[in-house]
């Protein structure tokens, strides 16, 4: 094999031969990766790709083989917003996340993509990282859907409240005179009257809780309301089951309303406790920060960070696949009889705090992630020369 320039040059000065660079070998951990369904890939400490599992080979076009000719920047500009995601790994040495990405080159293009990355210890400077298509930009829209919806039956109620509320009245009144004088069979359908006017009123009412109003919002101690609806849960609709916590003690205070933030809680521990077995069921209840998960403000540049997050997680039998894509808006249920405003209510409750709900669903395991903000307000800092 001929010399290299370089060679030939320390030859001829006779100073030492350089020896080639050998990159360091791929950690035989990440070979798990190669099973995940989403795009993964492991880049080293220059961005040069040293892993691609086959969903990253469809990502991005390109076999695994020939992506490790290339480096991240052979691939995208180096202004793209995933190379700041990157340097925020180094820099912390911890897992950062990021939505609504736009990877666009004349090699690629590829709009709203989520990305994930952690470090990888194994490999100084290296980091693992997983790609997605428009997870995050296509629950926002489903959320924004769910509003509209939610304003929709807000509409229907005020609607409703309007034009049958009276009526109803009316009914009732009457059934009530007629109940007075009416034989001990006829007693029966006036009450059974009586028993539906109650029914369809209490359906407009809770309707009536779409309605727009202005959330105040401090700063809560999340485990105290956890805290709390544990303690509910436990001494009711779940009295019969295990209810775990799993809380990261060092959380902030986050930026909500407590009592919203109770009724959101409730609803979700209460589905859960009504999806398990009521031999075998669990419930878990656990928070996390997960540093630099941000998303993308509708109608706004802005980005807000949504650091806090608070998990409700079940061992049921996971939620059909035909409902998950709606399973926030009104009327959508999968309990017999159930209306299917619980979780339509939760979805417009956390969307009127700034926040996030997720869910993922698989047979033995259901999880609702809440991603909620921080407070606004940095912590005050003594003025220059002044001791604390």
């Amino acid at each position: 094999m001929r010399p290299s320039a370089l060679t030939r040059a320390a030859r001829a000065l006779r100073l030492p031969v350089p020896l080639p660079t050998i990159p360091p070998p791929v950690p035989d951990s990440v070979v798990v990766l190669g099973a995940l369904p989403i795009a993964a890939v492991v880049l080293d400490a220059q961005d040069r790709f040293r892993f691609a599992n086959p969903a990253a080979e469809l990502f991005f076009q390109h076999s695994a083989a020939s992506l490790q000719s290339y480096t991240l920047r052979d691939l995208l500009p180096p202004d793209n917003r995933l190379f700041s995601v990157l340097a925020q790994i180094r820099l912390h040495d911890a897992p950062v996340s990021d939505h609504d990405l736009a990877l666009e080159s004349p090699r690629m293009r590829r709009l709203g993509v989520a990305a994930h990355g952690a470090p990888l210890p194994e490999m100084p400077g290296g980091v693992v990282l997983t790609l997605q298509d428009g997870s995050t930009a296509q629950m926002l829209d489903r959320q924004l859907n769910f509003r509209g919806a939610a304003r929709s039956a807000s509409a229907m109620a005020e609607m409703l409240a309007h034009e049958v509320k009276n009526p109803l009245s009316g009914i009732r009144g009457a059934a009530q005179l007629l109940e007075q004088g009416a034989s001990e069979g006829d007693r029966e359908l006036c009450q059974l009257i009586q028993d539906e006017v109650d029914r369809i009123r209490n359906l407009v009412e809770r309707m009536d809780m779409f309605s727009e109003r202005p959330v105040e919002q401090a700063e809560v101690n999340i485990h105290e309301v956890l805290d709390h609806v544990r303690r509910i849960a436990l001494s009711g609709f779940a009295a019969h089951l295990k209810i775990n916590q799993d809380y990261d003690p060092s959380l902030p205070p986050v930026w909500g309303n407590r009592d919203l933030l109770v009724q959101i809680l409730l609803n979700l521990v209460k589905n859960a406790a009504e999806a398990v077995d009521p031999r075998e069921g669990e419930i878990s209840l656990a928070t996390a920060y997960h540093h630099g998960v941000r998303i993308a403000v509708p109608g706004s540049r802005e980005r807000v960070d949504l650091p806090l997050q608070v998990i409700v997680r079940d061992n049921g039998p996971g939620i059909p696949e035909s409902v998950r894509a709606t399973l926030f808006e009104p009327f959508v249920s999968t309990k017999r009889g159930g209306q299917g405003l619980g979780l339509a209510l939760v979805a417009k409750l956390v969307a009127d705090q700034g926040a996030l709900i997720e869910c993922d669903s698989r047979p033995g395991r259901t999880a609702f992630r809440i991603s909620l903000p921080t407070s606004p307000t940095p912590p005050r800092r003594p003025p220059t020369g002044v001791s604390a």
